[in-house]
């Protein structure tokens, strides 16, 4: 069982940037095994797919929405993964999730491992 952790999210002007991070918190957690994927789910919406990275880093997938703009990273040393949002639009509001499953793609059921979730809201 891996518990997730995102924090980093708040309230930013559209043109800005937020970085939020994914963590396991608690001795003998570890994302540095799983894929990570970030999802988002804007109000009245369905949660939709974001990015996802590889548990070694060396790949990177994106939304179209977001390509360009937003970047994955990670830092295994840290057990820890970045989802860096650059020039965010208003539409850009959501709450932002991680998960950690051990495939790649972007479909939900990939994922065994969510956080709950932090706020992003992007005003005009």
């Amino acid at each position: 069982q891996v518990q997730l952790a995102e924090s980093g999210g708040g309230l930013v002007q559209a043109g800005g940037s937020l970085r939020l991070s994914c963590a396991a918190p608690g001795r003998g957690r570890t994302l540095n095994r799983y894929t990570v994927g970030w999802f988002r789910q804007a109000p009245g919406k369905d949660r939709e797919f974001v990015g996802v990275i590889t548990w070694s880093g060396g790949s990177t997938e994106y939304a179209d929405s977001v390509k360009g703009r937003f970047t994955i990273s990670r830092d295994n040393a840290k057990n820890t993964v970045y989802l860096q949002m650059n020039s965010l639009k208003p539409e850009d509001t959501a709450v932002y999730y991680c998960a950690a499953g051990d495939s790649w793609g972007r479909y939900e059921s990939l994922y065994a491992y969510w956080g709950q979730g932090t706020q992003v809201t992007v005003s005009s």
